[in-house]
């Protein structure tokens, strides 16, 4: 069986996300969203929020799950038995970054590739980053995150007010 990881923080998971997810998922077996803590991030939402709104995002994907992961990205995949890292890049500053990443974890974890997915044009204006800034100014969400995860987006925002 070939597993792939789709690793990101994920504060919150966007429509770009989902469709490198997609795209994984037609080409490996299975695959499994990493929801990573990062220490040196403040993540607007809680893990656990994270993990909800990516398991509503990928539900319709036979093959997909979600997990979360606070140490290092090379040891989780070993764990999972992965034998590919799945990123997706907007430009050259993403890749030049991603590609530094990705000679990190082969270090740690040899034979683990790292596959990069360009973003598709409709996505490329598409953060996290602009969708917290949506969401600070109550603007609609519909074109940035996928169905599932804007259900309980908004309910989590509704539980805080």
């Amino acid at each position: 069986m070939r597993i792939a990881v789709c690793p990101g923080s994920f504060d919150p998971i966007t429509v770009g996300h989902l469709d490198v997810v997609e795209r994984a998922a037609a080409v490996f077996d299975k695959v499994v969203v990493c929801v990573m803590v990062n220490a040196e991030k403040h993540s607007r939402f809680t893990l656990d929020q994270r993990l909800e709104m990516v398991r509503a995002a990928v539900a319709h994907l036979p093959g997909v799950e979600a997990a979360a992961c606070a140490g290092l990205l090379a040891g989780f995949a070993r764990e999972k038995g992965a034998c590919a890292l799945v990123k997706g890049v907007r430009g050259v500053s993403d890749f030049d970054w991603e590609c530094q990443i990705a000679q990190i974890n082969r270090e740690l974890c040899p034979g683990l590739d790292t596959l990069f997915l360009p973003a598709r044009s409709e996505h490329l204006h598409i953060s996290s980053t602009m969708v917290r800034e949506m969401i600070r100014y109550h603007q609609n969400l519909d074109n940035c995150v996928p169905a599932g995860a804007a259900a309980v987006l908004r309910r989590i925002l509704k539980e805080e007010g």
